[in-house]
């Protein structure tokens, strides 16, 4: 999830990984999230690894260091590189947030994901209220739009979705909303990954006017709906993601 809704985009088909370097950290990254690697133990061994992999030790050492810097591992001396506790993983990294798909759903991390969103979200709605411009106002309104016309897309109605949320937190003059977007991303993934298989229009557009609310209490520069709207909508959202 290198970019603002790679992740959305990948949930018609499997990811792939560009190079040699991006498969190992994919692969290894992958087992740790989904606990192939459990917590506390220690990976195969670099030749297992450069023999299962077919790649040479500089590859895997920089793949491991990329692991490493996420939190997800740690390099020891004499004892080999030991898997960290789920508690040094970097959660707010995108690439750590969309290995979570690949494990079966967690309702814990699911609402965790929604929870953190509630803390934050509202509040850039309520200082999107304040400070709003017309142009942001007319994007709101032409990717509710996009929305409206792409109920029997999947992809399409999320991503227009996730880049209605995050003209909301652009919006924010807070530097740390831009660190939500994995976490939006991923939670819309879980919302609409389960679409994807058999798109339910009239299901889709139930999201629709959670939005058009929302908007409606922005534009009008209601800063204390604003905030209520965009709990309203995550709630909405929480509910149908683990239903």
């Amino acid at each position: 999830m290198s970019e603002p809704g790679s992740l959305l985009r990948s949930l018609a088909g499997r990811m792939t990984a560009r190079n040699f370097h991006s498969h190992v950290i994919q692969e290894l990254g992958t087992g740790v999230i989904s606990g192939r690697f459990p917590a506390g133990s220690v990976l195969p061994s670099d030749a297992e690894l450069m023999d299962r992999f077919q790649v040479s030790r500089t590859v895997l050492r920089e793949a491991i260091k990329t692991l490493e810097a996420k939190g997800l591992v740690e390099a020891r001396p004499k004892v080999g590189t030991k898997v960290a506790k789920r508690t040094r993983w970097n959660l707010f990294d995108p690439q750590v947030l969309s290995w979570h798909l690949t494990s079966p759903p967690d309702e814990t991390f699911i609402s965790g994901l929604h929870d953190v969103r509630l803390q934050l979200e509202p509040l850039a709605a309520q200082d999107m209220a304040r400070h709003r411009t017309g142009e942001q106002i007319r994007l709101m309104h032409y990717w509710l739009r996009q929305m409206e016309l792409s109920a029997s897309d999947v992809t399409s109605f999320s991503l227009a979705d996730f880049e209605l949320h995050r003209i909301i937190s652009d919006s924010s003059r807070n530097p740390f909303m831009a660190a939500l977007y994995g976490v939006i991303e991923l939670s819309h993934a879980f919302t609409y990954g389960p679409l994807m298989q058999c798109p339910d229009a009239s299901q889709l557009l139930g999201f629709v006017e959670p939005h058009r609310v929302l908007i409606r209490q922005i534009e009008a520069r209601d800063e204390e709906n604003s905030y209520s709207a965009m709990q309203a909508l995550i709630l909405y959202e929480r509910v149908h993601s683990i239903e």
